[in-house]
């Protein structure tokens, strides 16, 4: 393979994810944080806090994907013999094989990330953050398992199948699978995988719904469904969020948030949510996807034409790709995955941002906002500012501190709801 192709792919990659995210990111509507001290809003034992749990947390999270490329890399580049003759026996049909094998990689990552995740969760219960005891979470772990191997599984067979139909340029199809198979589980997770874990019941008639209705109506979305989930049965942290797309758009709202926070901090937390409704957050989050995937999987063709040049570099007379191929494959696209998804934060994060401000504009309510914001890092235990380089990297929201300067700005530039 000539030594050009990798700085090739690696340029094109790069230059496609910083020209998605810029053509992407929200240019109007943004508010500039007023500079806040963490002190004014959280004592001294709260912050403590919230540095000695989440410190660790993000460490037990390094930990994990470090794990996971670990144990990818030794499959890839050093297979045991067991594991090889496994693979290699798989071979005797190739597509099934692939299925097969691609469901029994992500089993094996699943297995080898659950210490470390165990960790995770009993240091959760620890300080009340999960409610769970050990038999839920290891029956959500198995669940999570099972769903993780259904999709390696179709992705196994389908990558799989690429490479041997299309030996030397099967990134330019992988590339459209990617995209389908995003649009696809986009659709389908709100439907088909999230009923699994949780109940989710439409908001009932009465003030809640009545609001929600109101708010949509002068956000001048279609809000789809709004749905009550009972996520108390896992946790004490609150969320809500937009999924689906088409018919299945939602508006899913905790159960703990309605029930335990004034309604005016659930009313920005749902103006909030139609932000990201009224300005399709969820669909360009796809075009970000369709932009970058094709030199995003040239570059892990590349990668893995490196890694296992016997198996998926094309040659002349040679037998094309079988099972074996999967681990550098998997290794690839998670090493490529993990860079773009970094690059993919930066636009999430300005993504919330606007959709923060158009919360404050609809509702009017900045002391409502702001005290939601200090409140939900209270009770998440969130690092209200946390270290730049994981911000950086993994930080999907801007920080709670950005988030109250974001409040405070409102308040002080005296602005006025939205009148529709």
């Amino acid at each position: 393979m000539p030594r050009w192709r990798l700085p090739l792919a690696l340029v094109a990659t790069a230059v496609a994810a910083g020209t998605a995210t810029l053509l992407l990111r929200p240019r109007s509507g943004l508010i500039d944080p007023a500079a806040v001290d963490a002190t004014a809003y959280f004592s001294p034992a709260q912050l403590e806090r919230a540095d000695d749990f989440r410190s660790l947390q993000r460490v037990i999270f390094i930990g994990q994907l470090a794990l996971s490329g670990a144990t990818l890399a030794f499959l890839a580049l050093r297979p045991p013999t067991a594991f090889a003759s496994w693979l290699e026996r798989l071979g005797a049909r190739p597509l099934l094989g692939g299925a097969v094998a691609g469901a029994g990689l992500s089993a094996i990552l699943a297995v080898v990330g659950l210490p470390l995740g165990y960790w995770a969760h009993e240091r959760a219960v620890d300080v009340g953050l999960s409610t769970q005891t050990l038999g839920p979470w290891l029956g959500d772990q198995a669940l999570s398992a099972g769903i993780g191997a259904v999709f390696g599984a179709i992705a196994g067979a389908v990558f799989l199948g690429l490479v041997r139909r299309f030996p030397r340029r099967w990134c330019v199809p992988a590339a459209g699978a990617v995209v389908v198979l995003g649009v696809l589980s986009t659709y389908l997770t709100p439907v088909v995988i999230d009923p699994l874990f949780n109940k989710f019941e439409p908001l009932p008639k009465g003030p809640l719904r009545s609001e929600v209705l109101r708010l949509a109506e002068r956000a001048d979305v279609d809000v789809g469904q709004v749905y009550r989930v009972d996520a108390s049965r896992r946790t004490t942290a609150i969320n809500a969020y937009v999924g689906g797309i088409g018919h299945t758009k939602r508006v899913v709202i905790y159960d703990n948030l309605i029930e335990d926070y004034p309604r005016e901090q659930v009313r920005s937390v749902i103006a909030h949510e139609l932000g990201h409704v009224h300005n399709r957050d969820v669909p360009r989050g796809l075009l970000w996807l369709a932009i970058v995937a094709l030199p995003g999987t040239f570059l892990v063709q590349v990668l893995a034409q490196r890694i296992a040049p016997g198996e998926l570099a094309p040659r002349r007379g040679a037998r094309r790709a079988g099972p074996e191929a999967l681990p550098a494959l998997a290794l690839s696209l998670a090493l490529v995955s993990f860079v773009l998804a970094s690059a993919g934060n930066a636009l999430s994060r300005r993504v919330e941002a606007r959709a923060d401000a158009y919360a404050l504009e609809l509702t009017g309510q900045p002391r409502a906002f702001v005290e939601l914001e200090r409140s939900l890092a209270v009770r998440n235990i969130g690092d209200p500012d946390p270290p730049a380089i994981t911000q950086k990297l993994f930080g999907t929201h801007p920080t709670t501190i950005e988030r109250i300067g974001f409040g405070l700005r409102w308040q002080q530039e005296g602005r006025r709801a939205l009148s529709r």
